[in-house]
């Protein structure tokens, strides 16, 4: 079994910052690619950043500039660090990861259970 967990959401004002962090566990062999994906009420899940695992990174339009997306491989752990939030960050955030366990030995997409990132005063 493979899991994700997220965590670090919570409610911050607007300009304030957040670091979301999401472990993986279990029965992991390798990761590949992670990624952070957010989905609003109403909207469609989109994609925040994507880290490779050589470190390489791409972002939506909407955060470069004032999010950060790392990870610690010896960790199995994923970050994404948000600067300068805005309301328009309100969502679901949630974290993906490509994994390959020793119970299946072939590659699969996991998801976390999602954390609420909420940006109001």
């Amino acid at each position: 079994q493979v899991q994700l967990m997220e965590s670090g959401g919570g409610l911050v004002q607007p300009g304030g910052s957040l670091r979301l962090s999401c472990a993986a566990s279990g029965s992991i062999f390798g990761i590949s690619d992670m990624a952070w994906y957010r989905q609003a009420p109403g909207n469609q899940r989109e994609l925040v950043a994507r880290i490779t695992s050589g470190g390489s990174t791409n972002y939506a339009d909407s955060v470069k500039g004032r999010f950060t997306i790392s990870r610690d491989n010896a960790k199995n752990t994923v970050y994404l660090q948000t600067n300068k939030l805005k309301p328009e960050d309100t969502a679901v955030y949630y974290c993906t990861a490509q994994i390959i366990s020793t119970d299946r030995w072939q590659w699969r997409d996991y998801w976390g259970q999602g954390t609420q990132v909420t940006v109001s005063s």
